[in-house]
């Protein structure tokens, strides 16, 4: 950081897992001034105050008036509230992914963050990979991908389904890398763990008949985080946890060739945290701001209602076959 550059006042809001990482992170990121930790519950708050050394607010006024922006890692059901009262207040926001349950909600956040100047990023954190950034630069004119994200099962962030919790990374991975919306959908998913959707499985297709099949499970025994590209003459191999990307190409006479591509490994939090910084202060648009992921919400609201149908046609044939409803 140049001296010169602006002290960004930062606050959390949101003890749980994600909020801990981004004060983890936030904690010794240069340039920015940890400003404290707000929860609905204090007693998470307070502990989290302890465990990283900094202050805990009392209120969202508090934390309004003692920070420049802040990070809102609260349950996606409490987006819009808290997002739409911190712009009002005049806060830049990193808001975690998926920017809201619904598009309403969604919509909202952008508006008053619109009309209010203020900087709205959404925590889409797979963008800031640098095995993502490789593969936008490699890729040329994409054909077919396939796609699988699988987690092992943790009690977090049951308050959405697999697609809203893990797929999205994914979809808006894709709609940036295509620059257009798929024109059809096909999916399925059931629960499993929970109450929501664990696994679904997705197949669309954007114009010019490239077709993107994508596998999201948090309900699996392994960890898995690839993406495989196939276009003209090559297939595209990256593995978001590992940070690598290579490539098989076919030259003139069939040979093949094994093509690593260099990847600058970092922590994507960091990168995305430090991009956030920079548009506080420069007031550039982020990334993914909060119109591009509205777009990629949109498209996985588009997926849940599609598992919706084909949940209604598999229970008719339990019922028909004489089982019970799943």
């Amino acid at each position: 950081m140049e001296s010169h550059e602006k002290i960004v006042r930062i606050a959390v809001a949101g003890a749980g897992v994600f909020g801990r990482n981004h004060i983890r992170v936030l904690k010794d990121l240069p340039g920015a001034e940890l400003a404290g930790i707000y929860d609905l519950n204090s007693e998470s708050a307070m502990a989290a105050a302890a465990e990283f050394g900094v202050g805990n607010f009392g209120s969202l006024d508090e934390l309004a008036a003692n920070a420049d922006a802040c990070v809102v890692a609260v349950p996606t059901i409490a987006h819009k509230d808290v997002g739409c009262a911190l712009l009002a207040r005049g806060l830049d926001l990193l808001i975690e992914k998926p920017i809201a349950l619904d598009l309403a909600s969604a919509q909202s956040l952008v508006n008053i963050a619109e009309k209010q100047g203020r900087i709205l990023q959404v925590g889409h954190l797979e963008r800031f990979n640098p095995a993502v950034i490789a593969l936008e630069k490699a890729i040329t004119l994409p054909l077919f991908f396939e796609i699988h994200r699988l987690s092992l099962f943790t009690p977090r962030s049951l308050d959405v389904d697999v697609v809203l919790d893990l797929m999205i990374h994914d979809i808006e991975i894709l709609l940036a890398l295509m620059g257009q919306e798929p024109v059809n959908i096909q999916a399925a998913g059931i629960h499993i763990l929970s109450e929501k959707v664990d696994i679904a499985n997705v197949r669309m297709e954007f114009p010019g008949g490239v077709i993107a099949n994508l596998t999201a499970s948090r309900a699996s025994t392994e960890k898995v985080r690839k993406m495989r590209v196939f276009q003209p003459g090559a297939y595209l191999s990256m593995d978001y946890s590992k940070q690598e990307l290579f490539g098989i190409e076919i030259g003139p006479q069939r040979q093949v060739r094994i093509k690593p591509f260099l990847v600058v490994k970092n922590e994507p939090l960091r990168l995305e945290l430090e991009a956030f910084l920079h548009s506080v202060r420069t007031r550039e648009k982020p990334k993914v701001d909060g119109r591009t992921s509205t777009k990629a919400l949109k498209v996985a609201l588009e997926v849940v209602d599609k598992i919706q149908l084909h949940a209604c046609v598999v229970a008719k044939t339990l019922k028909d076959a004489g089982y019970p409803a799943f």
